[in-house]
Formats: C-alpha cells, sequence, structure tokens
C-alpha cells in the first residue's frame, strides 16, 4: 500500500482517516486487547472482531460493493462503535493487513482506518486511533507507512542528503498525515524535545507527523525543502509541508511560522496553523476512498434498530423475488403447454376438422390456443410442400 494516488473526490468533513504500520508480533491482539477494555470502561457502545474473509462473504446493511472487499492481503476486520458529544454515533472500522514483503526486517503489519460520524467531524472528539489502539509508548503501533517516521514522536531528519529528499517525497505524496517540520535553533533540553503534537487536539494528534532539523542542519534543509517542495525553512522557526492531496493551491506564507521555543511551552502559533491546514478541503487518494466506501457499504456491527430495519428488507426483498419466480414459472408452463399442443396439431397434418370436446371449449378460446392453430394452417398450406393432387397428362402429341 505504498504507492497512493489521489482521486478527484475530497475528504468529507464527517470522516476520519488514518493509516500506519504496527512493528509488534501480535498486533491483533493489541486491539482487541483494548476494545475489551473499552467496552468494559462503556467508553465505547460495541465492538466486533471478524476474519478478513468473513467480512467480505457475511451480509452487510448496504448493497455490496466490490470495492466493500477488504482484498486478498487482509487480516482481521475489526468494527467499533461510540458516542461523542451530544451523542452523536461515530462508527468505526480497522483492517490489518499481511506485509506486502517479507524480505525486509522490521516492516510490520499495516493497518487501515476509517471512522465516519453522524455529522461534521470537531478535532476535540477523541481520536480513533486510541479507540483501537492502546495510548501507550509500549506498543509499537503508530509508525508512518513512510519508513522511519513515527506518529507521536519528534522524527529527526535524516543528514544524508539523498535520504532527505526520498523522505520529503515520499511524506509529500504518500502520506496520509499533516506533515511539518521544527527547526531547533539550539540543542532543545528534556521539555523542549516534547514533541508538539502532544499539545494538539485528540483527534489531530495522530494526523500529524513532526520532524525536526537539529541547529547545524539549517541550510542543507532549507536548500532541499525549497528545491523539492518549493518551501523555505526559517531558522528557529516551523513550516507546514504541501502535500499532493491539496485541493487549492498551497501558501507556503500563511503556513510558514518564524518563531517557536522549543522549551516545554505550548506554541500556540504554530497549532493554531496546524488547525487550520488540517481544516482545509483535502483529495482523497485512491485507496482512502476505497477505506471509507468499505466502511460505508461493508458495515456489520448493526444496533437492535437496524437488525430490524435490515429484517423487514430482506423479508420484503425475497417476498418480490419470490413473487418475480412465480410469475416466470406460470409463463414458462402456459408457454410449455402451447408448445406442446403446437407440436400436436402439427404432427396430424391431416387436415381433417376437429371437433373439441366441451372440457376443451374454454380452453381453445385462449389467444395462446388462437395463435398455435393459426401457425398449423400456414404449416398445411406451405407452398412448397409437394402437391397431394395427380394430374393425368395426356400421352402423345
Amino acid at each position: 500500500m505504498a504507492k497512493n494516488s489521489v482521486s478527484s473526490t475530497t475528504v468529507p468533513d464527517t470522516a476520519w482517516l488514518g493509516r500506519g504500520r504496527h512493528l509488534g508480533p501480535e498486533p491483533e491482539r493489541d486491539v482487541r486487547r483494548n476494545l475489551l477494555a473499552l467496552k468494559a470502561a462503556r467508553v465505547i457502545d460495541d465492538f466486533l472482531d471478524l476474519d478478513a474473509v468473513e467480512a467480505a462473504r457475511s451480509t452487510d446493511l448496504y448493497p455490496r460493493d466490490e470495492s466493500a472487499d477488504p482484498g486478498p492481503s487482509a487480516r482481521r476486520v475489526f468494527e467499533a462503535r461510540w458516542r461523542v458529544a451530544d451523542g452523536v454515533t461515530v462508527r468505526a472500522q480497522l483492517t490489518t493487513y499481511e506485509p506486502e514483503s517479507r524480505r525486509t526486517k522490521g516492516e510490520g503489519v499495516t493497518w487501515v482506518l476509517a471512522a465516519e460520524a453522524e455529522r461534521a467531524w470537531e478535532a476535540g472528539w477523541p481520536s480513533p486511533a486510541t479507540v483501537f489502539w492502546p495510548d501507550s509508548d509500549q506498543v509499537a503501533w503508530d509508525h508512518e507507512t513512510v519508513p522511519d517516521v513515527r506518529l507521536r514522536s519528534a522524527n529527526h531528519l535524516p543528514k544524508d542528503d539523498d535520504e532527505l529528499r526520498r523522505l520529503l517525497r515520499a511524506c509529500s505524496r504518500q502520506s496520509w498525515c499533516v506533515h511539518v517540520v521544527v527547526h531547533e535553533a539550539m540543542t532543545p533540553d528534556a521539555l523542549g524535545r516534547r514533541p508538539i503534537t502532544a499539545f494538539l487536539p485528540p483527534s489531530l494528534r495522530h494526523r500529524v507527523v513532526e520532524h525536526r532539523a537539529t541547529p547545524e542542519q539549517a541550510l542543507i534543509a532549507d536548500f532541499v525543502m525549497k528545491r523539492e517542495l518549493g518551501v523555505g525553512m526559517p531558522r528557529g522557526g516551523a513550516v507546514i509541508l504541501p502535500s499532493a492531496r491539496q485541493a487549492s493551491d498551497y501558501d507556503a506564507e500563511r503556513f510558514t511560522v518564524r518563531n517557536v521555543f522549543l522549551d516545554g511551552t505550548e506554541p500556540t502559533t504554530l497549532l493554531d496553523k496546524i488547525e487550520e491546514f488540517a481544516s482545509l478541503p483535502q483529495l482523497l487518494p485512491a485507496d482512502a476512498e476505497q477505506v471509507l466506501t468499505r466502511l460505508r457499504q461493508g458495515w456489520h456491527l448493526l444496533t437492535p434498530d437496524e437488525e430490524l430495519v435490515h429484517a423487514r428488507a430482506m423479508v420484503t426483498k425475497y417476498a418480490k423475488a419470490l413473487e418475480a419466480m412465480t410469475a416466470s414459472c406460470d409463463l414458462y408452463r402456459e408457454a410449455a403447454e402451447s408448445a406442446l399442443d403446437a407440436l400436436a396439431e402439427a404432427n396430424r397434418g391431416d387436415g381433417a376438422p376437429r371437433t373439441a370436446s366441451p372440457a376443451t371449449a374454454e380452453d381453445d378460446a385462449s389467444p395462446w390456443k388462437t395463435l398455435t392453430k393459426t401457425l398449423g394452417r400456414f404449416r398445411g398450406q406451405n407452398p412448397q410442400a409437394p402437391d397431394t393432387e395427380v394430374r393425368q397428362r395426356p400421352h402423345g402429341p
């Protein structure tokens, strides 16, 4: 899932989308334990744990669509439902995938997550990522699909120029996250090394990736960023990187902050810029469009009311199908009877009048009977049939 094409559709304002890699040994166990704990604490209403094949074959609330199939490399599908402010229901679906190649050590298991609320998503709502994954540094679920990048950490830029170029290209073209580069004017202390993403609202914390440039990387990082992405990095400041998914023109000046103090205090200006950037319309990646379609059309975790509606819809559907089958059987039977009568009429072929019995008088008056009789008469009057009357020709001249 590394390649990422972009559709012309923008991300709905009701949706939350995320993607990453779990580098631990048993990712599904970590999800299952977290969901069980949250359900026991009544944080979520309910959840469902499905084998990917079972999820693809089972009956759903909505009509099936090919893109609702999680694909052959899918391992498991988890669904959860919870409520946020004012009783707004959120439905979310997480799917884990086999690594594309096991040759790379530590590649991990890829996961994709789509959540959708009944109204526009708010940044202050709980992050869907921490509904499925434990919000703990002890579980390595928070790795980006871009190699060597984590969601909840301050990631230092590579020192090699070529590696830096590859990283910036991947972050701009492949990632679903918002990427921010912060330059350390001087080496920060323990408080300054704390990720700025920790200050973001809950639903943004796992959609933003922070990169750090060391004091000595000021010139080279600024040069490579200008060459690759067309944006500069101010000394001691920060810049939000443009993305291939931008639905509108990117304004570098608008999303650049000249001074960021890494002393443990809340960088209000930068946080406001990040929230503003995240709220802009973003084009929906093609694979993310499939994930969202699967959430909407491949949903299994029904409420009792939804199960009742679904059962009624299925009863109506099957009743209509049975009615159509019955009507088809009647038509086929009538056609078969008519064909047999026409065949019998043709086999007689003697042209002798036949008196209909009282029992069959009403049947002979039907349109089908009339049609077959007419066809039979035409068959008896075929001009190419040999003439039965033999005329004697005179002998001699």
